[in-house]
């Protein structure tokens, strides 16, 4: 009997050790848990976007040019998404410069217009990149049009590669062809990167049946599909745009980018602005 008990003594001590540590252990796990689902509920629902930004974005209160005030603001906007994890690529315009094929009074070739046009994105993008940069944010620009001096030449692998390294990546010169909007721009690179989804940033908070600056008592669409947009001629974006992602099933979400943290609201799929898709 006496032999016995030191070994019942040590098989009880095992047992009462190995019960504190699953008591210890229990609630670390429990905790880290609860962490987690936590993180899960907060994680941006879009993983790689496409930001459509006009010219007329960046011009801020001014009629023309690039608002200081305005970009650094955006630019904060920006990297509070892109600090989520969110993959940001920007189409970015230039009709705070010029508007390509629409200056008529100065009876310029629309081709000539149009490449006017594209120069314009490139000093918009230009600008956008040096606010992103002055708050540490990596960011590559890439040009449609080759110019080694100021901007990579757009090729899709190494777009896609800029992303996957969290780099902010700005298109610029639209895609290179006159007659070609940045909005179809936009499109044609959302699909080339395979992006989750196009983010057209406006005045206004959603897609309307009419202007809403305009016509106090126009209707918002909550959601509305390619075709709807196509056949009430609504200005989301242009036509050849719109059918392109149509054909590729690419969403679009219009909000508005003049209110503060709304592009955050967006990705991380809280309800901002309207939704474009297939079936409402």
């Amino acid at each position: 009997m006496s032999a016995r008990m030191p070994s019942e003594l040590i098989a009880r001590e095992a047992l009462r050790e190995s019960r504190a540590k699953q008591k210890t252990h229990k609630m670390p796990t429990t905790k880290m848990a609860k962490a987690a689902a936590k993180k899960s509920v907060s994680m941006p629902i879009y993983k790689r976007v496409v930001l459509k930004l006009s010219g007329e974005s960046l011009q801020g209160p001014m009629s023309a040019g690039i608002h200081p005030e305005t970009i650094a603001a955006l630019a904060l906007e920006l990297k509070e998404v892109s600090d989520q994890g969110v993959q940001v690529a920007i189409m970015v315009g230039g009709g705070n410069i010029f508007r390509g094929g629409r200056q008529k009074s100065m009876s310029i070739d629309r081709a000539t217009g149009d490449y006017m046009g594209m120069l314009a994105t490139v000093i918009n993008g230009l600008a956008l990149q040096d606010a992103l940069e002055k708050i540490g944010c990596h960011t590559r620009l890439m040009s449609a049009i080759e110019m080694h001096q100021v901007a990579e030449p757009f090729i899709r692998r190494r777009a896609t590669r800029h992303l996957e390294k969290n780099r902010i990546v700005i298109f610029a010169a639209g895609t290179g062809n006159p007659y070609f909007s940045t909005d179809t721009a936009a499109a044609l690179r959302a699909m080339e990167i395979k992006a989750d989804v196009i983010i057209k940033a406006t005045r206004v908070d959603g897609v309307y049946d009419a202007d809403p600056e305009k016509v106090p008592g126009a209707k918002k669409f909550e959601r509305i599909t390619y075709l709807d947009v196509l056949q009430k001629g609504l200005s989301v974006m242009d036509s050849t745009a719109i059918s392109l992602c149509m054909d590729n099933k690419m969403p679009i979400l219009v909000f508005n980018m003049n209110v503060p943290g709304n592009l955050k609201r967006v990705v991380m799929g809280e309800k901002v602005g309207s939704i474009v898709t297939a079936a409402n």
